[in-house]
C-alpha cells in the first residue's frame, strides 16, 4: 500500500477516527522501535520441567459441578 493512499483513507476519516489512528500510530511505534527483539537464551530441551508438575490421579474424570449437562 503507498503513502499517498493511506493519508487519502485517512484525509476522508471523521475527526473521532482520525484520533484512533494517532494513537493506533503511537502503539505501532512504541511496540516495534522501543522495544529490542527478544533473543532465545538457548535451545529448548524437551521435558525440561518434567517432574515438577503432578496431575491429580482423577484428572479425565467429569466435574461434580457439570453433572447436569453430562446427562
Amino acid at each position: 500500500m503507498n503513502e499517498q493512499r493511506i493519508i487519502y483513507e485517512i484525509y476522508r476519516l471523521p475527526e473521532s477516527l482520525k484520533v484512533e489512528v494517532m494513537h493506533f500510530i503511537e502503539f505501532l511505534k512504541n511496540e516495534y522501535t522501543t522495544q529490542p527483539a527478544q533473543k532465545s537464551k538457548g535451545k529448548r530441551v524437551f521435558g525440561r520441567v518434567k517432574g515438577k508438575y503432578i496431575l491429580a490421579p482423577d484428572f479425565d474424570e467429569p466435574l461434580e459441578d457439570f453433572k447436569e449437562y453430562m446427562q
